[in-house]
């Protein structure tokens, strides 16, 4: 399994890291891609280097999932970028796993991804769900969509990650391992 974690400028450093982690932690092969370059600032000062570049992508390379941490201005630099555009079209015509958590749902409701479907965002950004049937869960998965309410559900968002990868009992023994379940 391959995920790709997109990190901007302006992006909140725990919904980006704690997946990344736990992702990792799981033996997902995840690609932490900084929008701007490999390094990037996040919304709170702390500054991240990314594995990569968003313009050393591969455009054709494989991968399952495509995750967009929240925060501003890091959604909107995100949604900005023609490459993510195309990152979130291939992934949406291929059936590959889509997250979002925070802010960053809102990029797939302005797209019409989250009409019909549960989702979940960080309070205030529902407007930007189109069609969504807003969720009271901290994290949610309906078909190949996860999103997730905001920094204080990213625990939960990452092992929905895991568990849509990886399954139930992986998601399970990651959380156990970090104490959280």
């Amino acid at each position: 399994m391959k995920a790709i974690l997109l990190f901007a400028n302006g992006t909140e450093e725990v919904e980006a890291l704690t997946p990344l982690d736990y992702l990792r932690r799981a033996s997902v092969d995840t690609l932490f891609v900084g929008l701007s370059g490999r390094e990037q600032t996040g919304s709170h000062g702390i500054k991240i280097t990314a594995d990569i570049s968003l313009d050393e992508l591969d455009a054709e390379c494989d991968f399952d999932m495509l995750v967009i941490p929240g925060g501003l201005p890091g959604t909107t630099n995100i949604e900005a970028s023609p490459k993510v555009q195309a990152l979130i079209s291939r992934a949406v015509n291929e059936n590959k796993y889509l997250g979002a958590i925070c802010a960053a749902p809102m990029i797939f409701g302005k797209l019409g991804l989250l009409s019909g479907k549960e989702a979940i965002c960080y309070p205030g950004f529902e407007e930007y769900l189109s069609g969504a049937v807003i969720s009271e869960k901290k994290a949610v998965r309906s078909g190949n969509i996860i999103t997730a309410r905001g920094a204080g559900a990213a625990n939960e968002f990452a092992l929905e990650l895991i568990s849509a990868l990886c399954g139930e009992k992986k998601a399970e023994e990651i959380g156990k391992a970090v104490q959280f379940l």
